[in-house]
């Protein structure tokens, strides 16, 4: 019975140790960490898998267009779907499905812009008190108006900008006529009376609201698609700076600006740029859509940094890697200059997501001229491993040399760049 014993003991102490070894061992490691499934682009760098030693093949499906770099490297020179397989002596033991998108390239940007957005509609920033004959009201209040909402239409006139709003109040407030008007709230919009009332100390009909029709800055172009034209830059939306929502926009413009001095960024305070520009002189472009992701448009014409003039492959989110990467961003004039960042984190995401990295900037010369990530830096292209993989878009409040980056390819879907737009079959 003591023999059987021990060998038990034996046998247990060997099963748990044999517990214990093989998952630690390299080649099961390597095992757990091969997707399902990889998206990839066509003729770009070869495409990297895990290795599980010798014994295990890895081979692609006999349908597609692709190479054997060597035992765990593939390049795909068309686009489509794909399979790789890992087999022990002729047995498979997993597939990992391809898709080979069509291969996109951008050019990246760096140059430091000036914006102005037009809104849709005129933006209630305010209320205020009229002095009236029956004591002091808030006509725009009482008709239950709110801060950040949008004035679209007064007695179906459709209003674009402030100055489309007096002549209606006046011809109201002389008839002692309320106004019809419609709102905007988010996604609803509704109608509402709204009656002038006459200041007495202006002698003027008002209507106790504070508006706006645009708003302006500065920032960063982030990339053009050269055969579009189409852009993306800043990488985040651009909110109004009272009622700190996002800007509808009915049009706008982008032009180039100048750097004229940089105010450092320090612990629990955002330094920023300051720059100039002219909305009517250099005009580079328009601006159609404010997102999360940035602002996006068309260009006039081609743009060039002095840098990266030349079309730039794209990484994808699950591409990205920590590490060494640049930024390209002006911080004196016009010149568009490369500094070394590292790519803290990174998120592979499946869904369109801000905040997908965090990065520190670890360039000496730009730490010293900005302290870190400024305003008016967002938007900067990062580039790492000859691909653009994203732009720089917040700053940590409390540590000015690190903060967000949003990945390039959801700047590019909202700017219109299908990348996963497959290559389209021939009709027969």
């Amino acid at each position: 019975m003591k023999h059987i014993d021990k060998i038990r003991i034996i046998t247990g102490v060997l099963l748990l140790l044999t517990l214990l070894i093989v998952p630690l061992s390299t080649p099961i490691q390597n095992y757990f960490t091969i997707p399902n499934k990889i998206v990839t682009f066509q003729n770009q760098f070869p495409l990297k898998v895990p290795n599980l030693g010798n014994s295990v093949k890895v081979h692609a499906s006999a349908i597609d267009n692709s190479e054997a770099v060597n035992a765990s490297s593939f390049t795909f020179t068309e686009p489509g779907d794909s399979q790789l397989f890992y087999s022990v002596m002729g047995v498979p033991i997993k597939k990992v499905d391809v898709s080979v998108l069509k291969d996109v390239k951008v050019i990246p940007g760096g140059q430091s812009i000036g914006v102005q957005l037009q809104t849709l509609g005129v933006l209630v920033v305010g209320h205020h008190l009229v002095n009236s004959d029956n004591g002091t009201l808030s006509p725009g209040e009482e008709a239950e108006i709110k801060v950040g909402d949008v004035i679209m239409e007064i007695n179906g006139h459709k209003i674009e900008e402030m100055k489309d709003v007096k002549p209606i109040v006046e011809e109201a407030g002389k008839n002692s006529e309320a106004l019809n008007v419609k709102v905007k709230r988010g996604n609803e919009t509704f109608n509402t009376e709204l009656k002038p009332v006459l200041d007495k100390k202006e002698n003027e009909f008002r209507i106790g609201l504070y508006i706006r029709d645009s708003a302006a800055g500065i920032g960063t172009m982030t990339f053009f698609e050269p055969k579009s034209k189409k852009y993306g830059a800043l990488g985040h939306v651009i909110s109004d700076m009272d009622t700190k929502k996002p800007i509808e926009i009915h049009d706008g413009t982008i032009v180039r600006s100048t750097v004229t001095s940089i105010q450092k960024g320090n612990n629990g305070t955002p330094g920023e740029k300051q720059a100039k520009f002219s909305i009517r002189e250099n005009k580079i472009g328009s601006i159609t859509k404010n997102s999360p992701f940035g602002i996006f448009g068309k260009l006039n014409e081609s743009i060039e940094n002095g840098k990266y003039d030349q079309p730039m492959p794209i990484a994808l989110s699950h591409e990205v890697k920590e590490g060494p990467a640049k930024i390209l961003t002006v911080i004196d004039g016009e010149k568009v200059e490369e500094f070394d960042v590292e790519i803290v984190s990174s998120v592979p995401q499946k869904t369109p997501a801000t905040k997908g990295m965090v990065i520190q900037i670890t360039d000496k010369k730009l730490l010293e001229a900005t302290g870190g990530i400024v305003q008016g830096m967002s938007g900067s292209p990062i580039i790492q491993n000859g691909k653009v993989i994203g732009a720089v878009t917040h700053v940590f409040v409390n540590d000015p040399t690190s903060g967000y980056g949003v990945h390039i390819e959801w700047m590019l879907q909202d700017a219109g760049v299908d990348i996963y737009k497959k290559e389209e079959k021939q009709a027969s």
